[in-house]
């Protein structure tokens, strides 16, 4: 005889109430993620093209006063943070050489006149003129090179900026002075390699510093140089600034800003912009057919809120996701709110 078991209601409704929860768990899980975001059209504006790049002044020139001997140093004739104009003594080595040296051209001199006018009379050779002459030029030059080394001066107008020395020391190759000129100053600047068609010798462009906060600082660029660095890309430009009032100083820190005429550009709000964790990466999202689609994107020119964003895709009349774009990730569906 066959046994028949029963299961009871309430446990029949438990497997069947199961049942129905998984299905509509599933159906909640297939169903597609929508995020909502909010969005702008983007028009190209036209702007004023300018480069802004910081970087430290340095005096135009900058002479090491290093004398080309050894020996004792007689005299210093200035102090740091003096003032000298071209010509004035800076040094005074020991002169013991040149004097010595002075005496020997002097006679020299006399003979080599002595034997010049015997050369005229027959009773010199002029192997024998040729002899003295040779060794004359030779001292003459050696006595010019002691003298330059011996009697050390200026060589531009500047202000003593460094003294290794007194008097009475024992020169042993480090410089002496430090000569720099203020009255005109230079520094390099690394511009993008993006620019580098644009910018050109002769260009006037602009300097503020922070201690100045309300004066503007006229400088021109003097140099491009030919080569674009392969790790940083970005290229150096040499600008010089006049200094007449000597306002400004080597080593100040100062922002340069270089004007390149009107262009037009895509301008976006800044914070529409995301940062790629870990890497200088940025992107931005555009509404592609109702799907956000991530554009990477370089920065150009910031204007207060707003920066130039530049990208292939982005063109007039796309849509840049402005809102909501933190949580959103390539190909998730959206829905534009106002």
């Amino acid at each position: 005889m066959k046994k028949i078991f029963v299961l009871p209601l309430a446990a029949m409704m438990l497997v069947g109430c199961g049942t129905k929860q998984e299905e509509t768990q599933t159906t909640a899980q297939e169903e597609e993620r929508v995020e909502q975001v909010r969005t702008t059209v983007l028009h190209p504006r036209e702007i004023e093209r300018v480069i802004s790049v910081s970087t430290n002044l340095q005096g135009y020139l900058t002479q090491n006063v290093a004398p080309s001997l050894t020996g004792k140093i007689e005299h210093i004739y200035r102090e740091v943070g003096d003032k000298v104009k071209k010509g004035d003594d800076l040094v005074r080595m020991d002169q013991t050489q040149y004097k010595t040296t002075k005496i020997s051209m002097a006679n020299l001199e006399v003979e080599k006149n002595r034997i010049e006018q015997l050369l005229k009379t027959g009773s010199a050779t002029q192997q024998q003129y040729d002899q003295i002459q040779t060794q004359y030029n030779s001292t003459k030059e050696q006595l010019d090179f002691l003298k330059t080394n011996t009697y050390v001066k200026a060589p531009f107008n500047g202000v003593i900026s460094a003294k290794t020395y007194e008097d009475g020391e024992l020169y042993g190759g480090q410089p002496i002075l430090v000569l720099t000129q203020i009255d005109k100053l230079k520094a390099l600047v690394a511009v993008p390699e993006t620019y580098f068609p644009k910018l050109k010798e002769g260009m006037k462009l602009t300097l503020t510093s922070e201690i100045y906060p309300d004066q503007v600082f006229p400088a021109t660029i003097e140099v491009v140089y030919p080569t674009v660095d392969a790790s940083s890309h970005t290229f150096q430009v040499k600008i010089v600034i006049p200094n007449q009032k000597n306002l400004l100083r080597p080593g100040m820190y100062v922002t340069t800003t270089i004007g390149l005429g009107k262009a037009k550009a895509i301008v976006a709000p800044y914070q529409s912009v995301e940062k790629l964790v870990g890497a200088n990466d940025r992107y931005v999202f555009i509404n592609d057919n109702g799907r956000a689609k991530r554009v990477a994107v370089e920065l150009g020119q910031r204007f207060d809120q707003d920066i130039e964003i530049i990208a292939p895709e982005l063109t007039d009349g796309v849509e840049l996701v402005t809102t909501g774009q933190h949580k959103l990730v390539d190909g998730v569906k959206i829905n534009v709110v106002e």
